[in-house]
C-alpha cells in the first residue's frame, strides 16, 4: 500500500521498522523540521528516497495515490491531522494518545464510521508476547472470577528529555506522565479487566519537574462494572533510570505478573489447573531495543489485514478513546477532588491549565 509518515521524532524509528517489515511503499514523509527526516533515516538505515514535506496538507494533496498514513507528531495535533487525513480518504495509524480531548476522540470515531476508513491507535504493547499469553489465559477463563489488577509505570524522564522537544510536558501538546508514559499500561489494565469502568478516583502531583506544566506522578483507583477494582501508578520520577512497567492480574484461580520495562516479560504465572504451555510461559522474556517494544510491526500487519478484510483493527479508535478516557478522568478527579463517573464527556487536558503553574524550560 502507498504510505506516508507524518512526524519524524523519537517514536518514528519504530514506524520505519514496521514499514520495512510489512513492505509498505513509503512515498512521502513530513516533519516541521526537515533535519528530523535525515536523523530518522540515519538511525534506521533507511535508504529509500520518499518525497519530503513540512506541511502535511500539501503532502496529501500532492499525492492522491496515498492510501494510508501514520501520525507520529506531538500529541496536541494528533486529532487535527487524523481528521484531515480521514477527510482526504486515507486510513490512519495514530500514535497514542489519539487526542487530548474527549470531543476530538469522538469526532475521529464518527469520521471513521462515516467514511468507512480504518483507524488504528498505537497501543502496540497489546501485541507483546507476554501480553498475548495473559490475554489468552483470560479468554480461556483460567483466572476464574477477577478480583483486582494494577499497572505500575516506574520510569525516568530528566530535564534533557523534555528539552529535546519543547512540546513535552505541556497541557495542550502532551500532558504529563499519565498521558505520555502511563497510557500504554492504562490501556492494558482496562482491556484486561473488562473495559467497563464505572468510576475513577485519582491524584496527581508535580514533585520534581517544576519546569513543566503537568504532573510527573499520578495514582488512581478504578471501579469496574464487573466488580473488579484496579490501581494505576505512573511516574517519571524514578532515579536514576527506567525501572519497570508491571501489570498484575489477580483472579480466583490465577495470578499473573507481567514485568520488564514495557510488560514484555512474564515474572509470575500461576493457575489452579496446569496446562502444557505453563512451563514455557514462566520466565518468558521478550527482548526489546527500547521501551516502545516490538509491537509496531504487528500493529501495522493487523491494520493492513483489517483494511483487506474490511474489519476493525485489533486496537481501533474506540480502544484508543477508552485509554484516553481513563487519563482524563484521573485529571478531572484531581481537579475536582471527587471521584469521576464514566462515561466522561467534554473534558480536555487543557482544562488542567494552571494547576501546577506555568512551567518553563528556558
Amino acid at each position: 500500500m502507498k504510505y506516508a509518515l507524518i512526524g519524524c521524532g523519537r517514536i518514528a524509528v519504530n514506524h520505519i521498522k514496521a514499514v520495512v517489515n510489512n513492505e509498505l511503499d513509503l512515498i512521502a514523509v513530513c516533519d516541521l523540521v526537515p533535519e528530523h527526516i535525515d536523523i530518522l533515516f540515519e538511525k534506521t538505515g533507511y535508504t529509500g528516497a520518499p518525497a519530503r514535506y513540512t506541511d502535511f496538507r500539501q503532502m496529501i494533496s500532492e499525492h492522491p495515490e496515498l492510501e494510508i498514513v501514520a501520525i507520529a507528531t506531538d500529541s496536541g495535533v494528533h486529532a487535527e491531522i487524523a481528521l484531515a487525513c480521514l477527510e482526504a480518504g486515507l486510513h490512519v495509524i495514530v500514535e497514542k494518545p489519539m487526542a487530548m480531548a474527549m470531543a476530538d476522540a469522538d469526532a475521529i470515531i464518527r469520521k471513521a464510521e462515516e467514511t468507512g476508513l480504518k483507524v488504528a491507535v498505537c497501543h502496540q504493547n497489546r501485541f507483546n508476547i507476554a501480553v498475548q499469553r495473559m490475554r489468552l489465559a483470560l479468554e480461556q477463563g483460567r483466572f476464574g472470577r477477577l478480583s483486582h489488577g494494577s499497572i505500575h509505570v516506574r520510569w525516568n524522564r530528566n530535564r534533557a528529555y523534555y528539552e529535546q522537544a519543547p512540546w513535552r510536558g505541556l497541557w495542550a501538546s502532551d500532558g504529563g506522565a499519565l498521558m505520555n508514559q502511563c497510557i500504554h499500561g492504562i490501556d492494558l489494565l482496562r482491556w484486561m479487566l473488562g473495559d467497563e469502568v464505572e468510576e475513577v478516583y485519582g491524584l496527581t502531583r508535580q514533585q520534581f519537574h517544576d519546569y513543566l506544566e503537568c504532573e510527573d506522578v499520578g495514582m488512581a483507583v478504578l471501579k469496574f462494572r464487573n466488580g473488579a477494582i484496579a490501581t494505576v501508578e505512573g511516574t517519571v520520577n524514578v532515579y536514576p533510570k527506567n525501572l519497570e512497567e508491571t501489570l498484575y492480574l489477580f483472579g480466583e484461580t490465577g495470578t499473573v505478573k507481567l514485568g520488564g520495562t514495557s510488560c514484555n516479560n512474564i515474572d509470575v504465572w500461576d493457575f489452579a489447573e496446569s496446562v502444557a504451555e505453563d512451563e514455557e510461559n514462566r520466565g518468558l522474556k521478550e527482548a526489546t531495543s527500547n521501551v516502545y517494544g516490538n509491537g509496531h510491526t504487528s500493529l501495522y500487519a493487523d491494520m493492513l489485514s483489517a483494511i483487506a478484510e474490511n474489519r476493525q483493527p485489533y486496537v481501533n479508535a474506540t480502544a484508543g478513546r477508552a485509554a484516553l478516557e481513563i487519563v482524563l478522568a484521573i485529571y478531572k478527579s484531581q481537579l475536582t477532588g471527587l471521584p469521576v463517573r464514566l462515561p466522561l464527556q467534554d473534558f480536555a487536558s487543557t482544562d488542567m491549565t494552571g494547576l501546577f503553574g506555568k512551567g518553563s524550560l528556558s
